[in-house]
């Protein structure tokens, strides 16, 4: 068995193509592995990709169900009106459409949007100064972070603008005082890339609680590897690889999957 088609249960409706049927396995994944990694925020919060096709339409997590319940079947396919695209038993947080409808809507190169506010996370959206670039991780993210301001709960189509605008060409929306949203091209890449800014929120609340000065990384430095990290995620498959090796592990040691 190919335990990345792993579908928990679900079977492929005779309406849905196979493309997004593998779509939807690959989504349904990622919302495990953040539940699995411990980053929920109990049944809020949201995952997002792009299904192909001109109509823009997403797939997101039924409201009310935590992660560790979704499956291939049950995710929604909304539109960027936040309306279902398909019939469905639950509805959608609205919470989540003023930010990930902005994204979907406006950025043809970013298929998928992950939203969470991890407490290191947190904290550091707190601070004036952001994200530092000091270490392995936050190095990484150099150059790929915007800034948006609190504004409150993100349920307002009027804040869109001003976060598309924060977000400019950047991949990371930092929404101060509140948490991130990491964007990328697939599913793979847009974890392995909230994976960084995870470790890169956790060492650096890590490291400012203790003592000293830090060793600052000069900016020529940081451009470095933060183009090197992109170099092997995209030519390489570094983000491919990561995606299927913490995929099987959940899977063995949570499912008995082999």
């Amino acid at each position: 068995m190919d335990i990345m088609q792993y579908s928990y249960g679900a079977v492929q409706p005779a309406h849905c193509s196979d493309e997004e049927w593998a779509l939807r396995i690959q989504l349904a994944h990622c919302y495990r592995l953040v539940d699995y990694l411990g980053w929920t925020e109990m049944i809020f919060n949201h995952i997002s990709v792009r299904v192909p096709g001109p109509e823009h339409h997403y797939l997101v997590n039924p409201f009310a169900l935590n992660y560790n319940e979704v499956t291939p079947a049950n995710l929604l396919k909304v539109g960027l009106d936040g309306h279902l695209a398909e019939p469905s038993d639950y509805q959608a947080n609205p919470a989540g459409f003023a930010l990930h409808s902005a994204i979907h809507g406006a950025r043809d190169d970013l298929r998928c949007v992950i939203h969470t506010h991890t407490t290191p996370i947190s904290a550091v959206t707190m601070k004036k100064s952001g994200f530092a670039h000091n270490d392995f991780y936050g190095a990484q993210l150099f150059g790929r972070i915007g800034y948006h301001d609190f504004e409150g709960i993100t349920l307002f189509a009027e804040e869109k603008e001003r976060m598309l605008q924060s977000l400019g060409e950047k991949h990371i929306l930092v929404l101060r005082n509140h948490g991130v949203a990491v964007c990328e091209s697939d599913i793979e890449r847009a974890f392995f890339l909230l994976w960084t800014v995870q470790r890169a929120a956790e060492i650096q609340v890590a490291g400012r609680s203790m003592g000293g000065e830090d060793q600052v990384l000069q900016d020529d430095v940081r451009q470095k590897c933060a183009d090197l990290t992109q170099q092997l995620i995209r030519n390489d498959g570094f983000a491919v690889i990561f995606f299927a090796a913490i995929v099987r592990k959940m899977l063995k040691g949570l499912y008995q999957v082999h």
